[in-house]
């Protein structure tokens, strides 16, 4: 694998995890009306599909970036998509303070990959 290949795999990865993991732990929101044991389990099916690139990605990311530094970019992947997710499938908008709010937690992150 190359050099951009081995830091941008487990990234790309992360980044479909959260997506599934974001529909599994948000998704059930529209569906206040189904009772909660099936949600719970429609909830675990779609995280099995999560851990399946979650768990690679971390062992993949693991051998070029620490794991503080996968956590952080975890993060700062789960809060943009989230924010996507927020808007477009339950349809609350994100606001000025969530912006805010996201940012520092971005920039939080961030400090794990100084020296």
């Amino acid at each position: 694998m190359s050099t951009f290949g081995a830091y941008a795999t487990p990234v790309l990865l992360l980044l479909a995890s959260n997506v599934f993991m974001t529909f599994a732990w948000y998704g059930h929101l529209k569906y206040k009306a189904s009772p909660l044991w099936i949600v719970v389990f429609a909830s675990w099916g779609i995280a099995f599909f999560e851990y399946c690139l979650q768990v690679p990605a971390n062992r993949l990311g693991h051998a070029v970036y620490s794991a503080p530094q996968l956590k952080g970019i975890q993060e700062i992947l789960t809060l943009l998509v989230f924010a996507a997710f927020s808007a477009w499938y339950l349809g609350e908008p994100v606001k000025w303070n969530h912006v805010a709010a996201f940012a520092l937690i971005v920039l939080a992150a961030f400090l794990l990959f100084l020296d």
